[in-house]
């Protein structure tokens, strides 16, 4: 867990600051107490293995954001260990921006949302590196371009109670097509 300048808190100073501020101290004791962890238990690995998307948050070495969803075959996301995680980087629009962003600066955070049954979310923070290949046995799916391992500082719930629960009828995109209309790629344009 991240140690702020208040002991051995995890979180921000800010976060602190604002929870004095506005009374809320104790239900964030309690909150880092038994929800926040420095590893993935046996529940959180077998959610990461059961999801098809997640959301990649960095940010530059200027503080400069970026968040973008990361999807993938159920599993694609590979539990190498208890505090590591890895992903294959696949072919998308070439601009890079969430892996520049890891090379200046590597805190990275994902989310894992399960949107079809439970809407619980599962919180990443941690440290990430591009690699070539992922660590342990695996096998790459089609269209890796790089692996991004991320050595966890931290894992806890996103709650569900205002999360929307969706429906999936059926996910087989056209994978690493330059395909216009199937991206859509021009629907914010100014046309």
């Amino acid at each position: 867990m991240t140690d702020s300048g208040k002991g051995s808190l995890p979180g921000s100073d800010g976060e602190h600051d604002l929870q004095d501020r506005f009374e809320t101290t104790g239900r964030a004791l309690s909150f880092y107490e038994n929800a926040m962890h420095d590893r993935l238990n046996d529940v959180m690995r077998s959610f990461i293995a059961e999801r098809i998307l997640f959301f990649l948050s960095t940010a530059d070495e200027n503080g400069h954001t970026d968040c973008s969803p990361r999807l993938g075959p159920q599993g694609f996301v590979r539990v190498v260990d208890e505090q590591t995680v890895a992903y294959p980087e696949l072919r998308g629009n070439g601009v890079h921006a969430s892996l520049g962003n890891i090379l200046e600066n590597p805190h990275a955070s994902m989310l894992f949302v399960d949107w079809w049954e439970t809407t619980v979310g599962l919180h990443i923070n941690g440290r990430a590196t591009i690699q070539e290949s992922a660590p342990g046995a695996f096998d790459p799916p089609d269209r890796t371009k790089s692996w991004v391992v991320i050595e966890i500082d931290e894992a806890y719930i996103h709650c569900a109670k205002h999360l929307p629960q969706l429906s999936i009828e059926e996910f087989d995109p056209p994978w690493g097509t330059d395909d216009e209309e199937a991206k859509r790629a021009g629907f914010f344009s100014n046309a």
